[in-house]
């Protein structure tokens, strides 16, 4: 494709989107809530939309159609673990919201060291949330890298892709928090629904449409459409990648912070079916690009370039491929925006706070935005390595974070979890994950992902059997609040008064 006409897309984009993030300042956010969580009070369709942008961007579009390029239909069953840990925000969405409301949480860190009592379960859950979130920013970076690259044919470089979207993601994040992402991802969500969907049904007619897609896949390599498949997926690969994938909805901070954000229960439940439907849609498309590209271009350098060769063939209208090349894109700074304002907050309340025990809140919000350029820069670096492809390495990331759910599942459900199960299970949980990828990720012929929650559910439930719980525990008062929702149906305000 013509680099200028990807240039212009971009151009128009940033313009767009910056006028709507400008629109949606509404005031300037002079508190941690009101910058980090547009004050609570975000309504169910905007939460939905940017919540479908936050969780399906590079990864997906890129990382998924690569994923079904290397190793056929298996990729959509992985996939499909996620929509089923989608559940898990039917169980513990309205706890978070619960406790978040009564108890002014901006972080899931500082929830957890609240409920536990101690500074240093918050401080631990910050830090790990820091160490395995910012190579899922790279993520995102490089999913944009090799967007960009493949699509012009390599006149703009993988490089320059990558800090194109830092700089976007910098930006957005700055201008006015939360709000601006939000605003911004639910302009570039329905595009990007529209969009893809039609780039999908042209290039199965291009093929020969579903029969003749589907019969030339059968022909030339049948594995690709049985499981486990040509040789990509195993039992133990796909059961290492879909573990972490079930639990995402709450082991990953930028995501489960969003549970503190609908304005009710009634938003928090148009949220949820909202996205599982655009969740859905996204999916099947996803694959179908992947299988897509195997038939039509068999011999890719890298899986990762599935979804760019496709966009930038003869088979798709340019227009129309620089529409879906922009909401890829989007969604990738998108993702990576949640991750800066998750992380700078993590880090300036969570960490800097809990540390020096500085708890003013202007300090706290100047230092968050800060460290969002410094967090950027980092993940930039990252992206610069090519560790390996998208989807992969995004679930790496996961199997980090998958650690401290434990402590999370604890702090709602077991009122004998201690401040020191909870500390050491992190802590010990993060260690043996980082010795398991050091060391080859095998033991017993099981990876990281299997063993990682584990491990650390044993030492969360054994550490806390053999000590007791701190003085400032709040077990009794924050369980009970946050059941409190579960007495009425998921709708309505009824629950912000009661909270």
């Amino acid at each position: 494709m013509n680099p200028a006409y990807v240039m212009s897309g971009i151009a128009i984009y940033v313009v767009l989107s910056l006028i709507v993030a400008w629109i949606s300042r509404s005031g300037r956010a002079t508190t941690m809530s009101g910058y980090f969580l547009g004050n609570r009070a975000m309504g169910g369709v905007v939460s939905a939309l940017s919540y479908s942008a936050t969780t399906y961007s590079a990864f997906m579009m890129v990382g998924l159609a690569g994923m079904t390029y290397a190793g056929g239909v298996g990729a959509l069953g992985f996939e499909i673990v996620y929509f089923a840990g989608v559940s898990l925000v039917a169980v513990f969405g309205p706890r978070f919201w619960a406790v978040g409301r009564r108890y002014g949480f901006v972080t899931p860190s500082e929830m957890l060291g609240h409920r536990y009592g101690s500074r240093w379960v918050a401080v631990a859950a910050g830090v790990t949330s820091l160490v395995f979130l910012i190579p899922y920013s790279a993520v995102q970076l490089s999913g944009v890298g090799y967007l960009l690259s493949g699509m012009t044919g390599g006149a703009i470089p993988f490089e320059a892709g990558i800090g194109i979207a830092t700089i976007l993601a910098i930006v957005f994040a700055w201008v006015a928090g939360i709000r601006s992402v939000m605003w911004t991802d639910s302009l570039q969500a329905l595009v990007m629904i529209v969009a893809s969907v039609a780039v999908g049904l042209i290039v199965v007619s291009h093929l020969g449409g579903f029969a003749g897609l589907f019969g030339a896949i059968a022909e030339r390599r049948p594995e690709m459409l049985a499981v486990p498949g040509p040789g990509f997926f195993s039992f133990a690969t796909f059961l290492g990648l879909t573990l972490p994938w079930f639990f995402f909805s709450i082991s990953n901070p930028q995501v489960s912070q969003r549970l503190f954000m609908p304005a009710s229960l009634g938003a928090m439940r148009r949220m949820l079916l909202i996205f599982l439907v655009f969740g859905l849609v996204y999916t099947v498309v996803s694959v179908i690009w992947g299988l897509s590209a195997f038939v039509a271009f068999p011999d890719l350098a890298r899986p990762d370039l599935a979804t760019s060769t496709l966009l930038g063939s003869d088979m798709v209208p340019a227009a129309l491929g620089v529409v879906v090349m922009i909401g890829i894109l989007a969604a990738a700074v998108s993702t990576i925006d949640s991750i800066l304002l998750t992380l700078s907050s993590v880090f300036a309340r969570d960490v800097w706070g809990n540390v020096t025990g500085d708890r003013d809140e202007a300090r706290q919000l100047r230092l968050g935005k800060v460290v969002i350029p410094v967090i950027s820069i980092l993940a930039m670096g990252f992206a610069w390595l090519e560790l390996g492809m998208i989807a992969v390495l995004s679930v790496a990331a996961s199997a980090g974070l998958v650690v401290v759910v434990p402590a999370i599942i604890g702090a709602f459900f077991w009122r004998r979890g201690t401040a020191a199960g909870a500390i050491g299970s992190i802590l010990g949980g993060v260690a043996f994950v980082i010795a398991m990828y050091l060391t080859g990720d095998s033991l017993w012929g099981l990876n990281a992902g299997v063993l990682g929650f584990p491990v650390s559910a044993l030492l969360f439930v054994g550490i806390s059997l053999l000590t007791r719980r701190a003085a400032g525990d709040d077990a009794d008062g924050f369980i009970a609040c946050a059941n409190l929702p579960l007495a009425g149906p998921l709708a309505g305000n009824g629950m912000a008064k009661a909270a």
